[in-house]
């Protein structure tokens, strides 16, 4: 039977076919469906992890075990996880043990767009990239035996494209392959006289693995025109085969650490011109050329951003003048924007008062206080710095006696992963740093996953619920400097901020509010909304400033929609003439 599947979608049935029996991960973009789709089948546990490195450890445990496991994360979850995964490329698996890096070329949902093929080479470990949703699943069960045939975690990159792009999967019924004996093993304990040991086994797997690369399924030669010959990889082949179809030979590379070396060899050797094709960074382009093969790469192909087929006509086509597909009109540019409705906006537009305050921001939809009006964010760095960097930057402006306040801000699902050690930090180093954790109740920006305080599993279990106020108590926050509050209460928001402005130790504002876009959220508050009395106002634009979208100014006057109001009442509680009405109650 065939269906539509995403590749996310696909690489969670190929875990199913090829009898995976622990999945773990961090919800990230563009990663996150793969593990939502996971725990459809209930013969995988399937959980939702605190961190990157949390789920890598479970896997690895999982493998060691004797049971076949899959971790799955965004690129830069791979720099929180790289640290299991560089010992465990040493240690070897017993179970087949598969790590996901999705990366984001384009940088559609991320702070960078790292080219993650490199950490194959780095940690010594195999590496496969499959190029569509059926390679998606057939690469995922021929990675597990890979993995048990060369005792070695394997790294399957994808990115956004294959990820979120839809394409027919033949699929299969799941083969149980059974969980293999434990036997305690001196390999899996990595003192350093045992480090030195396997690392010269790894590099004798590493030898083995590149003899198999050469006749290795997921490497293959297409042949066409031989006066183009095209050495491609993931997505690429995609847009490639697209521009330039049998007018060139293809070599399609599916297993992409080690590289084939005798079959790039003679590929080269048999065509006039070697063109490499990939995206981002020169990694198949630098090892080609190291082989002593000469062709054309990033000097004609852009090193930023996602490929497409138009990009690659025009750099490698541009004199026979190629037309594409061409669309008539462009979509308007949407700016991200905090949703009308945000708990977030209560608490930014009252720190966007205080004109020396630093906001240190952190990873989720909270980095949007970047945002005009508000525009209060100063850094983003990655996951928990926004803690983290407020206190580097709170020691400097004590040394240099600058006035004003640090605020880190920080949102629950990440505080659980990275934010609880920059909080500890905080207490013990005595930082004068106010942090305020945004507790919204879920993991909104990836699409409202589950975490440790929303009392539910990914498998839907009812759990324990893990309290913030006792975790920030725990770590050595005096009660006294604890505020908790809801923050579409302005006064109560104000007076947490003033007085943690005013705070000369650690100071926690817990600001708990669920997503406005939770559906039982958005079902409590439909049919209510905000309105404006035309009588009563004066035209300020106060409201706006609030930097709600659902306020605009147009035909020169204010309006509210009230198909995307919630009824917070923010601006009501702004406007100083009582034009701004709740109804709907």
């Amino acid at each position: 039977m065939k269906t539509l599947m995403t590749g996310n979608e696909a690489v969670a049935r190929g875990a199913y076919e090829a009898g995976c029996t622990v999945a773990a991960a961090y919800p990230g973009t563009p990663s996150t469906e793969i593990l939502e789709n996971m725990a459809n089948y209930k013969e995988i546990y399937s959980e939702w992890s605190t961190n990157e490195k949390v789920a890598l450890e479970v896997v690895c445990g999982a493998s060691i075990g004797g049971a076949r496991a899959l971790a799955a994360m965004k690129h830069v979850g791979l720099n929180v996880a790289a640290d299991p995964m560089f010992t465990i490329a040493y240690e070897g698996v017993n179970g087949g043990l598969i790590i996901v890096s999705a990366d984001d070329p384009g940088c559609h949902s991320s702070q960078n767009e790292q080219d993650n093929r490199f950490y194959a080479p780095f940690a010594k470990i195999a590496m496969v990239e499959p190029a569509d949703s059926q390679e998606c699943k057939d690469f995922v069960k021929f990675a597990f035996e890979l993995s048990e045939k060369f005792d070695t975690p394997v790294l399957f990159r994808i990115t956004t494209r294959v990820c979120h792009s839809k394409g027919l999967v033949e699929l299969g019924e799941r083969v149980e392959a059974g969980i293999k004996e434990y036997k305690k093993n001196r390999k899996y304990v990595m003192i350093p006289a045992m480090a030195r040991e396997r690392h010269v086994i790894v590099e004798e797997k590493l030898i083995a693995l590149e003899e198999y690369s050469n006749n290795c399924p997921l490497n293959r030669i297409e042949w066409g025109d031989k006066r183009i010959g095209i050495i491609t990889s993931g997505i690429s082949y995609q847009h490639a085969r697209e521009v330039f179809g049998d007018q060139a030979s293809y070599l399609k590379i599916g297993l992409s650490y080690p590289l084939p070396d005798k079959m790039i060899k003679k590929f080269a050797a048999a065509v006039e011109k070697v063109y490499v094709i990939e995206e981002n960074d020169p990694y198949l382009e630098k090892h080609v050329k190291s082989l002593g093969i000469e062709c054309i790469g990033k000097d004609f192909i852009p090193i930023c951003n996602e490929l497409s087929p138009g990009i690659i006509r025009k750099a490698l086509l541009q004199a026979q003048k190629q037309e594409g597909y061409s669309i008539e009109q462009k979509a308007p540019s949407r700016p991200p924007v905090l949703c009308a409705g945000c708990p977030h906006r209560g608490v930014y537009y009252t720190l966007s008062k205080y004109k020396d305050v630093v906001v240190t921001g952190d990873i989720g939809c909270y980095t949007l206080g970047m945002v005009p009006p508000i525009g209060v964010t100063d850094t983003v760095i990655c996951m928990g710095a926004g803690i983290s960097a407020g206190i580097g930057m709170e020691k400097v402006f004590a040394k240099t006696g600058r006035k004003g306040k640090v605020f880190g801000c920080i949102g629950d699902s990440t505080f659980f992963h990275s934010g609880i050690t920059g909080l500890i930090d905080a207490v013990y180093n005595k930082s004068n740093i106010a942090i305020c954790i945004l507790d919204n109740r879920i993991t909104a920006m990836t699409g409202h996953q589950e975490n440790p305080g929303t009392g539910k599993t990914l498998m839907g279990e009812d759990t324990v619920i893990v309290e913030i106020e006792k975790i920030v108590k725990a770590v050595g926050i005096k009660e006294e400097n604890i505020r908790i509050i809801t923050p579409y209460n302005l006064a109560e928001t104000e007076q947490a901020v003033k007085e943690a402005y005013e705070a000369t130790e650690p100071f926690v504002i817990i600001s708990k509010q669920p997503c406005a876009l939770i559906k039982e959220v958005q079902k409590q508050r439909e049919n209510t909304y905000c309105i404006i009395d035309r009588e009563k106002c004066k035209k300020c634009k106060a409201c706006m400033k609030i930097g709600c979208p659902a306020i605009a100014f147009k035909d020169d006057r204010l309006t509210i929609d009230k198909d995307m109001c919630n009824g917070c009442t923010l601006c009501q509680q702004v406007c100083k003439f009582e034009a701004i009405v709740k109804v709907g109650e």
